[in-house]
């Protein structure tokens, strides 16, 4: 048979569409696969697969039914109690239909077998070993039972292990905490647990700041308060222990009015006596304790461990000053000895080595470079690595300077020039020198180079001052760091980039090293750690904060609160500048140095998400806020700006705050532009700004929207012509600010935005592969319209009752709503709202709204865009027969609707109807509607469309001819790439279906070039695998090998599973010619698999039961296969498959009733199957079976029978041939 046939318009997805439906939903959006997934329920809740790859879950609600369900694995929770868990106090307005619709989404993302409906409500499929709760209580029980047997080593690693499942609080999506408490609970014992396998150790010194964080947290908890106590007494800190009982002592006592327990009191005995006060073993003199005791005012030097010895310290005479104020001693300022002020680092530089060498070259070619970049990017670091080993490298500390004209004066400092003088009532300052005359009278004449380090804050005196130093000493070179360049003349920029993935992790291990001894246990969460560099922008100074965390948090606790950075990274270094001992202040710093117009700029571009150019940030920014507070954006909104927007971004780069990389430009002639994005960490940190004017915010939000709005509506029809390459991109670099447009219109409630935005993207979701988000985002838009129907109605009952309601809703920016259950905006849940039974109770009102054509269009679209990965399935309830009568309906009457994308496509509606019956009235209609309101792109997919159509259909190819005629001419004048695909693919199926094998292959060749080229990913392993079909039929076995290969890796990487069940059905084939049965097989059930998970049409059914029923006649004999055949061949017929499709069903039917020796009826049906071919060939394979069972009827029956045989079965029917086959199958029995 080898010829499974794609019904009409197969590559928009309604050819392989209309197989066997799936459990019924009110509108789904994917179908997850079947497979065994891990639970992670000790934090927010997570999914993996088997290769511990993420399972995307979807929103909150539905990670609270995972946990919810995770928790019970081994029995059924109710409904009732799902719901309680799930909502808690806030259920929706009909909460079992709101629970069903989020079981479907759970399945959809876990697999459809993963949630069992059981008698009294639902379960998960799913055993403990397979929730992380369930194994954490195992291994705190394990670890137990170890340290109870003596074993503290296996304790440990057990309970370390155990403790390291958690990612966040337990249950952390369920509403109501208290289901928590327990495992809070155990999660703390746990940790009891292993510090005291951790002391048995001899880890001591280890646990010791832990238990200090554990004790501060539980200041109750006598346990951690005594483990605490034998640590310290353990690290030979007897005296530390005794302050520690002493303190919980107080505590229990003003807290509680109670005593310290018998542990507690006998630890304390235990540190009173003499010989046990110490612990086992010498005291170490613990160096902050001796300073501590002798008194000495060193103390800040212990604090990296050294041991200071206090009669160290010799005394020193007082110098007296002489009489001019000056001090004794020689004259600093000409000190040949003297060769830099560069001080060791005490810690490691990692990474920047290519930067180093260019930095190294640059001050060899240029005498004032700049580097410049966002605060925290490693600029000092950076300069001072370049200049260490250079002689006469003096670093210039400018960023506490707190007035301009201080800039001279710290550089004199810097070189050792300032004479010390003395302060007196009597006199003023006495040896002030003119620090720049100085300055040059010391460079002029000397080879050095100076660091001017944070210009930014300073920098109209720092250019001044460096121009000045430059032109008056001409050995002198200048390295600088600022956030902004200086803009002194021959000035050489070189901006300081984030650190790559590899050092910032480099980076990040080193320092984590430095605050956990046992950071490599640690740090395993290697995924968790990418997270954080990445998200951190590979700025050196937040991951430097991030592994200071570490002291309190794991690497996924960082990871996870990300999103409130500034709150997290504040555990600097005490030592460093105030500005940089958190990320807050970092970046605050850059702000303060902002006027209000760039602010008020930066504030604005915060609405976009994943880059812009300059266009965009014209239309959407106005840097136009005035009289705001210091420090603040608080302000008025003014007109537009005199210096224009370009000029207020330009000035943002300049400050570092925006990023300008080059870009290929959108349009036709490739020329080069720039865009412009933010650091994430700058970007949260202006949305945070920007939330503090609100108006501001939502205004900005107002204009991005609009943008990207007038940006997609110009797109769609480009998309679908000869521009269509440079759009096509363009939209993929916008594709995050469409999204975030999107959304916010949703959120908004402004459904008329977020119609349009939808609408004018379908068609580019589809052609890109974005079929499952563009599902979703279609029936977030019907939702949206279900709830805003739902508040008018209730805004309406309001009003009815004397009550204050809404303005009804229909739009805008959410306007006064009403209020829902739970004092929530119904627009806060849209899941609760069913838009199909929605559109369904309210058909009068609905047929009146204002939005009601393009809500009918995106009910299309979702149709449209679901028939490939999880159609609704008509046959379930009446209703969803209802819903998808009355969508069919709205565009089967015709007009301007039906003949633009998406109305096109409404005769694929009778595929969720009954199946594949004859759709050709309907095609002959739409394609008669395009021709009169619809432009030349839509007649030819209606042609197209219907082309497949008939191909795939029973009685014949009429026609065909004349619309590939008419197709070629239309795609020529269109020139979109894809229609031209498209009818290369038509015209192949044709060329098939006839036998002329050369020319199906060149049109198929010629599709699949056009596909790569337009970027319609999805469309390639299918004509991949028509080409390996073709080779097949021709008996080009080893090329067809080759050719499912490539099919086979395109189906994997673009995850079209349909295409992947193609393959393996193939493979099937080729492997029954070999012999290799159990091969043939095992390739045929994991095509059933697939297809299980796809949704393909009769005539893929049909082949793959034709070939269960070929190797189950290899397995078990010619019997058995043929009640397989008979089935084949009956579904083949109910689904109207074509001719050939039914021809080679019968035609191997007849081969098995001649090996079972029945010679009249194979022959009469072999007569059927060549009559209903309509001279078209047989594959090489059926060729060779097809002669095998004409010669034996033949020879058993003789020429004049056989003959007769032959012409009665020439007259045959469908229903003929399976009367003749029922039959058979009965004398069998």
């Amino acid at each position: 048979m080898g010829r499974v046939g794609a019904a009409g318009a197969e590559n928009m997805g309604v050819g392989r569409s209309g197989g066997p439906p799936g459990k019924a939903s009110a509108l789904r959006t994917g179908r997850g696969e079947n497979r065994r997934v891990r639970y992670r329920i000790l934090g927010v809740a997570q999914a993996e697969d088997d290769q511990g790859a993420p399972v995307a879950l979807g929103g909150p609600r539905v990670r609270a039914l995972l946990t919810a369900l995770a928790q019970r694995t081994d029995r059924t929770t109710t409904p009732q109690t799902l719901i309680d868990e799930v909502w808690a106090d806030d259920p929706p307005l009909d909460a079992p239909a709101a629970l069903q619709a989020l079981v479907g989404r759970l399945r959809r993302a876990i697999g459809k077998d993963a949630v069992a409906s059981e008698a009294g409500g639902y379960r998960l499929r799913a055993t403990k070993d397979d929730v992380d709760l369930f194994v954490f209580e195992r291994q705190v029980r394990d670890g137990k039972a170890a340290l109870d047997r003596g074993d503290p080593s296996t304790a440990a690693h057990t309970l370390r292990a155990a403790l390291a499942l958690w990612h966040g609080p337990a249950l952390a999506d369920l509403p109501d905490r208290d289901a928590a408490t327990r495992w809070d609970a155990l999660r703390l014992q746990a940790t009891h647990t292993r510090i005291d396998a951790d002391l048995r150790l001899g880890r001591a010194p280890d646990v010791v700041p832990e238990l200090k964080e554990l004790t501060t947290a539980h200041p109750y908890d006598e346990t951690l308060h005594a483990l605490l106590i034998r640590a310290l007494r353990d690290a030979g800190r007897g005296a530390d222990a005794l302050a520690a009982y002493e303190g919980v002592r107080r505590a229990l006592q003003e807290g509680l009015g109670a005593d310290p327990g018998r542990e507690l009191q006998r630890l304390h005995a235990v540190l009173l006596t003499p010989a046990e006060a110490g612990g086992p073993g010498p005291i170490p003199v613990d160096a902050d304790l001796r300073v501590r005791r002798e008194g000495d005012a060193a103390e800040a030097a212990t604090g990296r461990g050294r041991r200071v010895d206090a009669g160290s310290f010799e005394e020193r005479p007082t110098p007296h000053p002489t009489e001019d104020g000056r001090l004794p001693g020689p004259d600093p300022r000409f000190d040949p000895e003297r060769t830099g002020n560069l001080r060791p680092r005490l810690n490691s530089f990692v990474g920047r080595e290519p930067e180093l060498d260019a930095i190294r070259s640059d001050v060899q070619r240029a005498r004032l470079v700049t580097l410049t970049g966002p605060g925290g990017s490693g600029k000092t670091r950076l300069a001072e690595e370049a200049a260490a080993g250079l002689p006469q490298a003096w670093l210039v500390e400018l960023a506490p300077l707190d007035r301009p004209e201080a800039v001279p004066g710290a550089v004199v400092s810097a070189l050792g020039l300032r004479e010390t003088v003395l302060m007196t009532h009597e006199m003023a300052m006495v040896g002030q020198d003119d620090p720049l005359g100085l300055l040059v009278e010391y460079c002029a004449p000397r080879s050095q180079l100076l660091i001017f380090d944070n210009c930014e804050h300073v920098i109209g005196a720092a250019a001044e001052l460096a121009e000045t130093l430059l032109t008056r000493c001409p050995e002198l070179t200048i390295l600088a760091t600022s956030r902004e360049p200086l803009g002194v003349p021959g000035e050489l920029v070189r901006p300081v980039e984030p650190l790559p993935p590899d050092p910032a992790r480099r980076l990040f291990m080193e320092r984590a090293a430095a605050v956990r001894p046992d950071a490599d246990a640690a740090l395993h969460d290697s995924e968790a750690v990418d997270e954080i560099c990445r998200r951190l922008d590979g700025l050196p100074l937040a991951i430097e904060l991030a592994a200071a965390r570490l002291r309190l948090l794991s690497p996924r606790q960082i990871a996870d609160r990300l999103d409130d950075r500034f709150r997290l990274l504040t555990s600097g270094s005490r030592t460093a500048l105030p500005r940089q001992q958190t990320l807050r202040a970092v970046v605050d710093w850059s702000w303060d140095l902002l006027d209000e117009r760039e602010r008020a700029v930066l504030c604005e571009a915060s609405v976009f998400a994943g880059g812009w150019d300059l266009t965009a940030a014209e239309a959407v920014c106005t840097g136009s806020l005035t009289g705001s507070r210091t420090g603040s954006v608080a302000g008025s909104l003014t007109g537009p700006v005199a210096g224009g927007v370009a000029d207020l971004v330009g000035a943002l780069v300049d400050k570092s705050l925006i990023v300008a990389t080059p870009s290929a430009q959108y349009d036709e002639d490739g020329g080069g532009g720039m865009r412009y994005r933010m650091l994430e960490t700058i970007h949260e940190y202006a949305t945070e700004r920007a939330a503090e004017v609100p108006e501001l915010r939502a205004a900005a939000e107002r204009r991005h929207r609009a943008w990207a709005r007038d940006l997609v509506e110009e797109a769609e029809p480009l998309l679908r012509s000869a521009a269509q390459l440079p759009w096509i991109h363009r939209l993929e670099t916008e594709l995050d600010n469409i999204r975030a447009a999107l959304h916010r219109a949703i959120v908004a409630g402004a459904e008329e935005d977020a119609g349009a935005i939808v609408l004018a993207m379908g068609w580019f979701w589809w052609l890109r592969n974005f079929r499952s988000e563009g599902g979703e985002w279609t029936e977030r838009l019907l939702r949206l319209g279900a709830a805003l129907d739902a508040r008018r109605v209730v805004s309406e009952a309001n009003r009815a009752h004397g009550g204050e309601g809404g303005d009804g809703g229909d739009g805008g920016d959410g306007g006064d709503g009403c209020e829902g259950r739970g004092g929530g905006d119904l627009l806060a849940d849209l899941d609760r709202f069913d838009p199909l039974a929605a559109f369904l109770d309210a058909p009068d009102h609905e047929e009146s709204h204002p939005l009601h054509g393009m809500r009918m269009r995106a009910r299309m679209l979702h149709l449209f865009m679901l028939v490939e990965t999880d159609p609704l399935d008509a046959g379930a309830y009446p209703w969803i027969s209802e819903y998808i009568l009355r969508v069919r309906d709205f565009f089967e009457k015709g007009g301007p609707a039906a003949a633009t994308m998406p109305g096109i496509v409404w005769p694929m509606t009778a595929f969720f109807l009954s199946g594949w019956h004859d759709v050709r009235p309907s095609m002959d209609a739409a394609l008669a509607n395009c021709r009169v309101y619809g432009g030349e792109w839509e007649i030819g997919v209606t042609l197209m469309f219907r082309t497949h159509m008939v191909v795939d259909a029973p009685g014949g190819m009429p026609g065909v001819d004349d619309d590939l005629a008419e197709l070629r001419v239309l795609s020529r004048r269109v020139g979109d790439r894809w229609v031209r695909a498209q009818v290369c693919s038509a015209a192949g199926e044709a060329a098939m279906a006839r036998g002329f094998y050369d020319e199906a292959k060149g049109e198929y060749e010629e599709a699949l070039r056009l596909a790569f080229e337009v970027g319609a990913y999805a469309e390639t392993p299918f004509l991949m695998a028509r080409l390996a079909e073709l080779a097949y039929r021709a008996g080009e076995r080893s090329q067809a090998l080759t050719a499912l290969d490539e099919a086979n890796a395109a189906a994997e990487r673009y995850s079209v599973t349909d295409s992947g069940a193609f393959v393996r059905l193939l493979r099937a084939q080729l492997a029954l010619d070999d012999g290799e049965v159990a091969f043939a097989r095992e390739q045929w059930e994991q095509a059933c698999e697939m297809t299980a998970r796809a949704t393909p049409p009769p005539q893929f059914m049909a082949a793959l039961n034709w070939v269960e029923a070929l190797v189950t006649a290899a397995e078990s004999g010619p019997e058995p296969g043929l009640r397989k055949m008979v089935d084949a061949l009956a579904g083949a017929v109910t689904g109207r498959c074509a001719d050939v499709v039914t021809a080679s069903l019968v035609e191997s039917a007849a081969g098995l009733l001649s090996e079972l020796g029945d010679h009249p009826r194979a022959a009469r049906l072999l007569a059927a199957g060549t009559s209903w071919r309509g001279g078209h060939p047989r594959p090489t394979q059926e060729r060779t079976g097809a002669e095998r069972t004409e010669t034996a009827a033949r020879a058993a029956l003789g020429p004049v029978r056989h003959e007769s045989e032959r012409t009665t079965g020439a007259a045959f029917s469908q229903a003929d041939a399976l009367r003749e086959l029922a039959e058979a199958l009965k004398e069998y029995e």
